[in-house]
């Protein structure tokens, strides 16, 4: 790598900052023979400093892979990305021999890139790919492979589906080296702020109205588009013609989930159904109560973790706003990702339901939860651990299991695995979505839980190495 500087643009013929001083001739530290005109001691001898000197040339002659150290954590997830069947991406691209157009980006680079960017923290594609021109690890997992933020933004999105059988694959992997067993699950659910303004909820009246006129706008635009003469360049025309469909599409989206809000709200026979409002931003984003006490659309995101070793074995997303029937799909996802349930299962009261109960007794999972009004019953001196009228035999057997002391200790370790990993996702940026839909926050999901069972899976098995 060669630096030079161009003579016929020095920065040293530009005005000095300081006034009263010349940049050519002028030291910013005064030498001996100027420290009398600044009542400096005579004896006094002025300091020795090291000054910059950014119009040395330099040259450099390393390798990208030479700037990385061996033990750099980037490659790690490298390592990670190689050993991965990532064959049916490949047989998306159409880029192939004997076949005209541009060489596609490899694959792993980009999905490399996205595991890296979930560990430091950075969820917006822009940034990202900033930071492939200016930070050495990103730089590293490029080579030389120029990418935009629209190819990063379209990768993270579009492969939801395989990103789920990664999860899937990378789970059977570590169950096989034995790092991870489903015998204790934490579940719970966290609360992320979705790409949504409070104010663009409309009642279906209203969106109806909407709908109107962004028809209205996309017909006047290919109207205008298709003129004879147009000016607009033809990658503008399809910009402007994408984001007017887009829009179409999300005020149809919008109304569909005001009519299912609805329908939801007279079947529970909650407030009046004609008062539903979705937001034309995310038509799959709800208005949810969050942990500062305000009221802000956002989606829930739930993460199932394995206690003993603290590695994610279930990602799901919803926008209901409570955690009551969550339970029953996070179990399928288990059941699909490990091969078997889990024998016991760590949730807090959301999902302390009778309804869950006996499903999960009929899974063979036996569930911990905080129970209804525990603690206003014992301070009236009753035993809420008693079995009460009505019960059936799972919710029976759940309180007599949550009395004793050993069932209480071991749901302590809810706390120290569910909440930790959602602590964990917040430290890594999950406190806002820069996505809108329920599909592409499920792969953003998807991207961190990868990622950190990737770094979890390296610290367990350090671990192995030291006992062994």
């Amino acid at each position: 790598m060669c630096h030079s500087v161009d003579p016929m643009n020095d920065p040293t013929d530009q005005p000095s900052l300081f006034p009263g001083t010349d940049s050519h001739t002028t030291p910013l530290i005064p030498d001996a023979q100027t420290n009398e005109s600044i009542d400096t001691p005579v004896d006094k001898a002025p300091p020795r400093l090291r000054l910059a000197q950014r119009q040395q040339t330099q040259t450099f002659f390393e390798s990208l892979d030479q700037r990385i150290d061996s033990d750099h954590p980037v490659r790690a997830v490298w390592a990670f990305v190689q050993q991965v069947d990532l064959t049916p991406l490949l047989e998306r691209i159409k880029a192939v021999k004997g076949n005209v157009g541009r060489n596609a980006n490899d694959p792993r680079i980009l999905l490399c890139l996205w595991l890296y960017a979930s560990i430091e923290g950075v969820g917006s594609a822009r940034e990202l790919d900033r930071l492939c021109l200016e930070h050495r690890a990103f730089e590293w997992i490029c080579g030389g492979v120029t990418v935009n933020y629209h190819t990063l933004a379209d990768f993270r999105v579009q492969h939801t589906d395989i990103l789920e059988d990664l999860f899937a694959e990378s789970m059977a992997s570590l169950s096989r080296e034995g790092l991870v067993d489903v015998n204790v699950v934490a579940q719970d659910g966290m609360r992320i702020r979705a790409s949504a303004g409070s104010d663009s909820f409309r009642r279906e009246g209203t969106l109806q109205e909407h709908l109107t006129q962004a028809k209205e706008h996309l017909g006047n635009l290919k109207k205008e588009l298709d003129m004879p003469g147009n000016q607009v360049s033809a990658r503008r025309q399809a910009a402007q013609k994408r984001a007017a469909e887009e829009k179409v599409q999300r005020i149809e989206k919008a109304i569909e989930n005001a009519r299912e809000i609805a329908a939801s709200r007279e079947k529970r026979k909650e407030g009046d159904g004609e008062s539903a409002r979705a937001s034309t931003t995310d038509p799959e984003a709800r208005r949810m109560k969050m942990p500062d006490g305000g009221t802000r659309p956002a989606v829930n995101a739930q993460f199932a973790t394995d206690v003993e070793s603290g590695l994610i074995v279930g990602v799901a997303v919803t926008n209901a706003g409570n955690d009551s029937h969550e339970l029953e799909p996070m179990l399928d996802v288990i059941k699909e990702n490990m091969g078997t349930a889990p024998k016991q299962m760590l949730v807090d009261g959301g999902y302390g339901t009778r309804e869950n109960i006996d499903l999960a007794a009929k899974r063979g999972t036996e569930m911990y939860s905080t129970l209804k009004a525990e603690q206003k019953q014992l301070d009236e001196g009753k035993d809420p651990y008693a079995p009460k009228r009505g019960d059936s035999p799972a919710m029976m057997a759940f309180r007599a299991r949550m009395g004793e002391p050993a069932s209480k200790e071991l749901y302590r370790l809810r706390g120290e695995s569910a909440e930790w990993v959602n602590a964990c996702a917040r430290r890594h940026g999950l406190y806002m979505l820069v996505v809108r839909g329920l599909q592409k926050v499920k792969a953003v999901l998807l991207l961190f839980a990868i990622a950190h069972n990737l770094q979890r899976s390296i610290a367990l098995r350090a671990v192995q190495n030291e006992v062994g």
